[in-house]
């Protein structure tokens, strides 16, 4: 820190917080104290989907409101459609798969068992959701407190707001390192649709979900009576791999999901969701890693 910005309560206080905050390290602080063994590594693929396996997959088997294996795309979306299928208690989200892709069951995977993570995308295998979490609510501990404390002992409100921004931006730093670290990589598009059109908008996604054209799934909200735009999820299986993420955006683009100069879209990691980051947090961190904005200039700029 500069001399001009640091901490300014008594010595024992601002030695103790400034030692914490530099000294973090997601792989001591979350890994080694709780004896992590380093997860067996992954293929990364990047820029398309990852190889067809020999047998299908379905994480969602058993779901009342997922895909079956067993049927036609086409049945599915008459079974369920999103304009009138309503949410219950047991059934937040619709769901399909990409039956190419391996993700951990419904019986295996971590945030299958831990009430409202059940909403999010299957855990590729060997995630330690357990251990991202508690590493990653220390480390926003953290940042809370560097705020508090920052916003209160600095001489200027200008000094404070640059300080506060460098340590956010090293936290998200670190939060997002653990969470690839513990293989909790998976993210998603997010599309809203006006209710009178979800039906198709999801017929488009569903299809091309199933043919492996975009990632790794996709779920869009059913019917819950308030006539709110609904939420469409395409996820992808790694946060950090932007050819892959381009590559999805690109195939929208192709399907009419989204258009290059239109309004945008984001892309959300489901770390910050399992953190509980969403638009309006306590650290002021971006809920959003890309906007179709973003990832469309990327993908320009590899093809120049």
């Amino acid at each position: 820190m500069d001399s001009d910005s640091d901490f300014y309560g008594d010595e024992e206080t601002k030695s103790d917080l400034n030692a914490r905050v530099s000294s973090f390290n997601p792989s001591t602080t979350a890994l080694q104290d709780l004896k992590l063994t380093t997860p067996n590594p992954t293929i990364k693929q990047s820029g398309s989907p990852r190889p067809k396996t020999g047998y299908l997959h379905n994480p969602y088997e058993g779901f009342r409101y997922a895909w079956k294996l067993d049927e036609t795309v086409d049945a599915f979306l008459s079974r369920v459609p999103p304009s009138t299928t309503r949410v219950t208690a047991e059934e937040h989200w619709i769901w399909i798969c990409n039956p190419f892709i391996p993700r951990e069951s419904s019986s295996k995977a971590a945030n299958q068992h831990v009430s409202g993570y059940e909403d999010e995308a299957r855990l590729e295998s060997g995630a330690e959701l357990g251990i991202f979490e508690q590493g990653g609510m220390e480390r926003l501990h953290l940042l809370s407190e560097f705020i508090s404390k920052t916003r209160d002992g600095a001489r200027t409100k200008t000094i404070a707001a640059r300080e506060i921004n460098k340590e956010r931006a090293q936290a998200v730093t670190q939060v997002l390192d653990l969470a690839h670290h513990l293989q909790i990589r998976s993210g998603k598009w997010m599309l809203f649709p006006d209710p009178s059109y979800v039906d198709d908008v999801w017929a488009v996604v569903a299809r091309a979900t199933a043919a492996n054209e975009l990632g790794i799934g996709a779920k869009v909200a059913p019917n819950d009576g308030t006539g709110s735009a609904r939420l469409i999820c395409i996820y992808t299986h790694d946060f950090r791999d932007k050819d892959d993420i381009g590559r999805v955006l690109k195939r929208m683009r192709e399907l009419e999901l989204v258009r290059a100069n239109g309004r945008p879209i984001y892309y959300k990691c489901d770390a910050y969701t399992y953190l509980g980051i969403g638009s309006k947090n306590a650290w002021d961190i971006k809920a959003s890693l890309y906007s179709s904005t973003e990832i469309f200039a990327y993908m320009a700029d590899k093809d120049a």
